[in-house]
């Protein structure tokens, strides 16, 4: 049996993993020395990443605090990533208008477990700027922002730790503990040497009707929502020796953008076709009804059905993530 061939996509992000193992070996002889400094070129290596990868339209700038329509301020954010619409006049100003910022990443050079606490607050705080949305699942579930954590490398270096389980453990520790409601959540984690992990979100579990007894339209009366982190890492579940952690990130950063900007769609699909985002699995943590406007709620008692397919843009998809 041939083996399946590499798409040249795995190579480029092959590449990027190389530098920035190199970025990362040149800054830590600098660390303790000078940190400050240290820390500034690692978000400029992520920052170069992104614009190396983000459409040429988005604008990514560094050191910068989110501002919400009604004057709050969010804490210094590391890396932002502005919409096309953003103006001019305003992008050397280190206050950036929430309504014109598509993303924000915290980076870290070596990821520690204070670091991925501290993500998950940030996240839910900067989130909240955002007025709720409602009318769709997808609305419901998400803000109109992702939010990230960015790492070249980890503190778990030991000959008997286990780097995988200590972050998955922190961040479904920190999620459970402060983020309230799934549209708050961590969009997404990367350490460039180690794995990705991304939230997934399911609109409804669906309860199975009895055929003998409940009309064909009552599919998903007292269902629940759910999220979960799924971890992509070579170890696990990406057998193919192509998978890269910066690859996952790349895929599924343009994917979560696509659904705010429909001009990515195109390659957001290209990108998951080619399997440069690996495959993930992880638990899902379950949510109340509640977390529902009554009208997104009245839709599906009433027998709106949702949308399976893997490929859909639809806001009223069953699956986000996966």
């Amino acid at each position: 049996m041939s083996e399946e061939k590499s798409h040249d996509l795995h190579d480029f992000m092959q590449q990027l993993s190389d530098e920035m193992a190199a970025e990362y070996d040149r800054i830590q002889k600098r660390v303790a020395e000078d940190p400050g400094t240290a820390g500034d070129q690692g978000e400029e290596n992520w920052a170069e990443l992104l614009r190396g990868w983000l459409p040429r339209t988005y604008e990514v700038v560094t050191k910068g605090r989110i501002i919400s329509q009604d004057g709050r301020t969010s804490p210094q954010v590391d890396v932002l990533v502005l919409k096309d619409v953003y103006p001019e006049k305003l992008l050397d100003k280190k206050h950036y208008l929430a309504a014109g910022v598509a993303a924000a990443f915290e980076c870290k050079t070596t990821l520690k477990s204070a670091h991925i606490a501290e993500a998950v607050q940030t996240c839910v705080n900067i989130k909240n700027l955002y007025p709720v949305r409602e009318g769709t699942p997808y609305k419901e579930l998400h803000a109109p922002i992702v939010y990230g954590l960015l790492a070249h490398s980890h503190s778990w270096k030991g000959p008997n730790s286990k780097p995988e389980e200590n972050i998955l453990q922190n961040l479904r520790g920190s999620d459970m503990l402060c983020v309230p409601h799934p549209r708050l959540g961590l969009d997404v984690l990367c350490v460039a040497d180690l794995g990705a992990w991304i939230l997934m979100k399911m609109a409804f579990i669906p309860e199975i009707p009895n055929p003998e007894s409940d009309p064909p339209s009552v599919r998903y009366t007292h269902a629940n929502a759910s999220s979960g982190y799924l971890e992509h890492t070579p170890f696990r579940d990406n057998p193919r020796s192509d998978f890269t952690p910066i690859g996952a990130l790349i895929t599924n950063l343009t994917e979560l953008l696509a659904w705010e900007d429909p001009a990515l769609r195109d390659i957001a699909r290209y990108y998951r076709t080619t399997k440069m985002g690996g495959e993930g699995g992880g638990r899902l943590r379950g949510w109340p009804i509640s977390i529902y406007s009554d009208g997104v709620l009245s839709q599906i008692k009433n027998g709106r059905p949702l949308i399976s397919a893997s490929a859909s843009w639809d806001e009223w998809k069953l699956v986000y993530g996966a």
